[in-house]
């Protein structure tokens, strides 16, 4: 079996493994985009198809990303995990040296710009983490890759290992999976939330604070991010929300990521319900809050069962309980209580600050032309001391 061929086989399981804003890519250079990336009951004619996917990079920048695994053996149970052991599933793997060449002749027919490097777990963590280094290695000084890198951290990794890693990757990742060991039990037995997980990330940060930056790849040391699994450990958001607010603030992750439960066949949470999409969607909103709107975990807007309503996005839910009967004045407000304003985000915040240096606000249409939804902010303002009661009927 030849590499694209692997690549393929590898395919169906990939779009669980996020970077940047994912979305599948269409066709490229006569290669098709991998529909059972997103659809896992495609039919088995598409599960051939490249895991070839549209990333928007946190710069904005969009590129077309190769989202692959070194091998879909796996040694552990997750519960969850389409590459589980004991799955009746087919298995492929990728030697360092036929996984760096099928990406480079990607990377060179312009089929691919990235590539997302990922792997089950054979022979053991470090092992694996050896064969994604080496693989990395080769990509960068034989075969002279420039672009863009993410590399997986396997549960076990050694210290060396991550930062040999980071020295080669422009971003690094550790799948958390759950918030907290209770909750990773039932996901996933066999790791270990702290040593496993946990740890990796703060050597990820401590790395960071502690070398030189002309170690790492184009001087810059890579960025990091986690994903949870979203609903199969029966967790709850704020569970999810306090173990985020605790990655971003003190190990500076630049981004977390939710991803929802989708029972797969064969596994032992098969006959579980999937999550709601639009569960996953609030966490998102929720961690954006606290990444870029000084929001935390204990402010957002709670149900008793520890949960966010799904049916207003939180920072309007925060706003109905917190500023409808006191509004901010906009042409005082600081940065930060501008933030909290429905409507406003972190540009036209400064925007609002800029202008009225040189002129108060006065109506809803000044707002407008500094790009603010004025719709969404108006029951929470004060424009020089008038409040916009009435809008309330364009949100």
């Amino acid at each position: 079996m030849d590499a694209l061929a692997k690549l393929g086989l590898i395919a169906e399981a990939m779009a669980l493994e996020p970077d940047g804003d994912m979305k599948p890519l269409p066709a490229a250079g006569g290669l098709p985009a991998c529909d059972s990336a997103v659809n896992p009951s495609a039919p088995r004619s598409h599960k051939m198809d490249l895991p070839v996917f549209h990333a928007v990079m946190p710069g904005g920048k969009s590129i077309a990303l190769l989202k692959t695994l070194q091998t879909s053996a796996c040694e552990r149970d997750c519960y969850y995990c389409p590459f589980r052991a004991g799955r009746d599933s087919r298995r492929t793997t990728l030697s360092p040296d036929e996984m760096a060449q099928a990406f480079i002749n990607l990377n060179r027919a312009g089929t691919v710009e990235g590539l997302f490097l990922s792997s089950a777990i054979a022979g053991g963590g470090m092992r694996t983490q050896d064969r994604i280094i080496a693989t990395a290695e080769i990509l960068r000084h034989k075969l002279g890759f420039k672009g863009y890198l993410h590399l997986k951290i396997m549960p076990g990794a050694e210290y060396a290992q991550v930062e040999r890693a980071m020295q080669l990757a422009n971003r690094v990742s550790v799948n958390l999976e759950a918030p907290n060991t209770a909750r990773l039990a039932k996901l996933a037995p066999h790791k270990v939330f702290m040593e496993e997980l946990l740890s990796p990330l703060k050597w990820i940060d401590a790395i960071r604070s502690t070398h030189s930056a002309e170690q790492a790849w184009n001087g810059r040391w890579s960025a990091s991010v986690t994903q949870f699994v979203v609903g199969g450990g029966e967790e709850s958001d704020l569970e999810l929300l306090t173990t985020s607010s605790y990655l971003i603030h003190q190990l500076k992750l630049g981004r977390v990521y939710y991803s929802r439960f989708k029972p797969v066949e064969d596994t032992p949470l098969a006959n579980r319900s999937a999550t709601n999409p639009w569960r996953e969607h609030r966490l998102f909103q929720a961690s954006f809050l606290l990444r870029d709107y000084g929001f935390d975990a204990g402010e957002l807007p709670f149900l008793k069962e520890g949960n966010l309503p799904l049916d207003t996005d939180p920072k309007l839910a925060w706003a109905k309980n917190n500023l409808f009967d006191t509004p901010v004045e906009l042409n005082r407000a600081d940065y930060q209580q501008l933030l909290r304003v429905p409507g406003i985000g972190p540009l036209t915040a400064r925007r609002i600050i800029d202008i009225r240096q040189r002129s108060p606000l006065k109506q809803l249409d000044d707002l407008k032309r500094l790009g603010v939804v004025s719709g969404r902010a108006a029951p929470y303002i004060l424009l020089q001391g008038r409040h916009f009661p009435s809008q309330m009927a364009l949100w």
